[in-house]
């Protein structure tokens, strides 16, 4: 890998680093952690107090087709049903190096709809 790669991945994981750094989740709100790639979007429910994970979801169990926009709104309709169906009404949400724009924020507000507050 070149130098420029390697600092890249460096900065990325000291603003990650620096976002979970406030963020703690629980058995009633777990931390709801995003990890984006050029294709695909993943979602998790965590309890950092037992460091497991309650919940997750992904673009992979989607059956529709439709922009990437529409698909990660999907995924967290997703798992915002997941997470009412532990019981679960509230998260943190963690968006971990990425800005909360485009994919992430759709995630974030196809969440909201279907009842998880942040």
């Amino acid at each position: 890998m070149s130098v420029a790669v390697v600092k890249k991945h460096a900065h990325a994981l000291r603003r990650a680093a620096r976002t979970r750094a406030r963020l703690h989740g629980t058995a009633q709100s777990p931390r709801m952690s995003v990890k984006r790639s050029l294709k695909h979007i993943y979602v998790q429910l965590i309890n950092d107090d037992e460091g497991k994970t309650v919940a997750s979801a992904s673009d992979k169990e989607v059956q529709t087709k439709g922009t990437p926009l529409e698909i990660a709104r999907e995924v967290g309709t997703m798992i915002g049903k997941k997470a009412q169906a532990l019981g679960i009404t509230k998260a943190v949400f963690d968006r971990g190096a990425y800005r909360y724009h485009g994919r992430v924020a759709a995630l974030a507000d196809g969440a909201r709809q279907s009842g998880l507050t942040f």
